[in-house]
């Protein structure tokens, strides 16, 4: 498979910033391995044009279950598909957290992602009271299973594992808790979903950054990240980008 280097720029960004969107272009124009960016919303019609031709995939941050209706301040997944986006991030921890989020939302959305022709990129993750609780993968497990629709094929949906604790912090796991989380969740997919789920791309998130990238990918499962702040840089994203083209 491919591998995804995914980049959420978050609540970050004006036209300004679409010159490091130029420079990551300029100096990864055809890498080996899938590159994409979430840009705010304001952003992401202007950003696709930049792209368009380009290795550069746009996704959306979020979308709504409904297909249309009246819902103030929502965009749904057909808006995101015609201002050119072909991803978009479902479930995110601070969506979760700051929108009271549920598996089962989070599944709807990604209903709505698929039927609009958009690729689901499903988060999951543990805070860190439930790391210190040791049931992180009772959590993730409960998330996985209430948030990944029927219908997810390797085609259509990938999944993001994102510890919440470790998310702007600095701080990351050790390698050998993403390699067990990771496992865990091939485990679960393949248990669900049969030889197709090992086609299924898993990202880690979660403070990956130029200096810590290529060890995380060299952990089994790992088949790409999603990348906070270092993705709003084109040199701290491309060196991510670089790694993970050589892994």
């Amino acid at each position: 498979m491919r591998k995804l280097a995914a980049g959420n720029w978050k609540m970050n960004g004006t036209a300004a910033a679409l010159a490091e969107v130029q420079a990551l272009l300029a100096a990864h124009p055809a890498p080996a391995c899938d590159m994409l960016l979430c840009p705010p919303a304001t952003l992401m019609s202007r950003m696709a044009d930049l792209a368009r031709g380009t290795a550069l995939r746009i996704g959306g941050q979020d979308c709504h279950a409904a297909a249309s209706g009246a819902h103030t301040g929502d965009i749904a997944a057909a808006m995101l598909v015609d201002a050119g986006a072909s991803h978009v991030i479902l479930g995110h921890s601070e969506r979760r957290a700051d929108h009271g989020e549920t598996d089962s939302l989070v599944n709807a959305k990604a209903v709505a992602a698929l039927v609009a022709g958009l690729i689901a990129v499903i988060c999951v993750g543990e805070t860190e009271a439930e790391r210190d609780a040791g049931t992180t993968l009772d959590v993730i497990g409960t998330q996985l299973a209430g948030s990944v629709p029927d219908a997810a094929t390797p085609d259509t949906v990938v999944i993001a594992y994102e510890p919440v604790w470790a998310i702007g912090t600095g701080r990351t796991p050790t390698l050998s808790e993403i390699a067990e989380v990771h496992g865990f969740l091939r485990a679960r997919l393949t248990a669900r979903f049969g030889q197709a789920a090992a086609g299924m791309r898993l990202l880690y998130g979660g403070s990956v950054k130029p200096s810590n990238a290529a060890e995380i990918f060299a952990v089994p499962h790992v088949d790409g990240a999603l990348v906070g702040g270092a993705s709003l840089k084109a040199a701290d994203f491309g060196a991510i980008v670089a790694a993970l083209a050589a892994a």
